[in-house]
């Protein structure tokens, strides 16, 4: 177990830290921060929802920094599911958290654009940043009064709501079109990534392209740029790949490797995968 740079930095400077399992279940837990009479809470990326009793400590209230423009993605995995929909841009929300799932008021909005080569791992690294230089300017304002809440049905967009994710959300349906399938091996960098079953065993893919041409979903070829794999529209060329057991590597070098991975027909979604 590794301690978290928020942690890491708070034992530095000899500030507690409390790191309850739950807060619902745990009266001790709520009346500590209780005794400690904050004027303000502020959450990001917190595992846990908030109940009321917590809610109503602060003063100021609770201000959360969501890593969308909300009310879009409203949940665990807002950052994921913007690449996997292929959006442009994004952005993060500085709000007012009440009892529901990110349905608070907004205090401020920043937009952010999503990259073609975006990973999960490098908008988190800019939108934590832009997150963190709208909440220190927010705060101020919320403090002095100069900022008024803005109830999320009058935002721009429709409320919508992604989960969290899990292993098996990174298995491929080679059915679905190679642009999607390209954009799961970016949402899912670095966990759970996308892979798919060779052999019997699990070969992740860690960075892919779009080809043009049809083939047969799942099916494995021999193009010029390296191996691809036929889905549902179009051929998904394989850059990096990750075979059971091995380290990264070029899917070139995979295939000096083994050339009997030409003409393999890898498995769609959870077929049980072939030996």
């Amino acid at each position: 177990m590794v301690s978290s740079p928020v942690k890491q930095m708070a034992m530095t400077f000899g500030l507690p830290v409390l790191q309850p399992t739950s807060l619902r279940k745990d009266p001790s837990a709520v009346e500590t921060l209780r005794s400690l009479a904050p004027d303000l809470i502020v959450v990001a990326a917190y595992g846990l929802i908030l109940p009321a009793s917590v809610l109503e400590i602060p003063t100021f209230g609770c201000v959360n920094v969501h890593a969308s423009l909300l009310p879009a993605y409203r949940g665990a995995s807002p950052i994921a599911a913007a690449i996997l929909d292929g959006l442009t841009q994004t952005g993060v929300t500085i709000m007012l958290m009440d009892e529901g799932l990110d349905t608070g008021p907004a205090l401020r909005q920043a937009t952010q654009p999503i990259y073609p080569n975006d990973t999960s791992v490098t908008l988190s690294e800019r939108l934590a940043q832009q997150g963190a230089e709208l909440l220190v300017e927010t705060l101020a304002d919320w403090l002095q009064g100069s900022v008024a809440p803005i109830d999320q049905a009058l935002l721009p967009g429709e409320p919508s709501s992604c989960q969290q994710i899990k292993k098996e959300d990174g298995l491929i349906d080679w059915n679905k079109p190679a642009a999607y399938i390209e954009r799961m091996t970016r949402a899912y960098t670095p966990w759970p990534t996308a892979y798919t079953y060779w052999k019997g065993e699990p070969f992740k893919i860690l960075s892919a392209a779009v080809l043009e041409g049809e083939s047969s979903p799942g099916r494995v070829e021999r193009t010029p740029e390296g191996p691809a794999v036929g889905t549902g529209k179009g051929r998904l060329l394989l850059r990096t790949v990750q075979p059971a057991g091995k380290r990264p590597m070029e899917a070139r070098s995979f295939l000096n490797g083994a050339p009997d991975f030409i003409g393999t027909i890898l498995p769609s979604g959870l077929e049980t995968p072939s030996n």
